[in-house]
């Protein structure tokens, strides 16, 4: 057993002991809300946004973005469990800031271990094997903050499976200060109809 499948089994069977009345929260979050942001680690969406336990979905990926995959759980979250309105929070350095496509598949046409950073760049530690597949990846990186927050509260607002009277916000979280910071444009853009 590794030490962090040792910590995190740990960890569960402290806080299954003290469960509670949580087995008898329902499948809809209680707030009726969605979340769309980063799985960077240093954001805590329960903290950032005062969530419990059954309040929101919170849907997760690299760099917040708006991917098909994303929508197919927002759309999830509204036509089957209820949501009415659904937040984009992207971050401040963002290590979806840091690459682009080209530049993630040539690392994985090199190597598919882990890649270093450092002030010249992204470097690959080994020579193979690699995979050309990430060519059909659209690895949906970020050059500007703002920009990409609006690009994504407007792709889900266009799109032909969500409802336009759904609030899609726009919001900045900055990893600094932990406060949310609106992005107007964003938000007025994602105005339910």
């Amino acid at each position: 057993m590794t030490k962090v499948l040792n910590e995190v089994l740990m960890a569960n069977r402290g806080y299954a002991s003290d469960f509670g009345d949580k087995a008898d929260l329902p499948m809809p979050p209680g707030r009726h809300f969605a979340i769309l942001t980063c799985m960077d680690a240093r954001l805590d969406p329960a903290k950032y946004a005062g969530l419990a336990e059954g309040d929101a979905h919170v849907i997760r990926n690299a760099g917040g973005r708006a991917s098909d995959d994303a929508i197919r759980s927002l759309v999830i979250s509204y036509k089957l469990l209820g949501t009415k309105e659904w937040f984009v929070i992207h971050h401040t350095d963002c290590g979806m800031e840091t690459f682009d496509d080209e530049i993630m598949r040539g690392l994985l046409a090199s190597s598919l271990k882990t890649a270093s950073v450092d002030a010249s760049g992204w470097h690959d530690c080994c020579q193979g094997p690699g995979s050309t597949e990430a060519n059909h990846i659209a690895w949906l990186t970020i050059k500007d903050q703002p920009k990409s927050v609006l690009e994504d509260v407007l792709r889900i607002k266009n799109h032909p499976l969500v409802p336009s009277d759904i609030p899609v916000y726009g919001f900045i979280y900055d990893c600094k200060s932990g406060r949310l910071i609106e992005v107007p444009e964003a938000t007025e853009a994602g105005r339910a109809s």
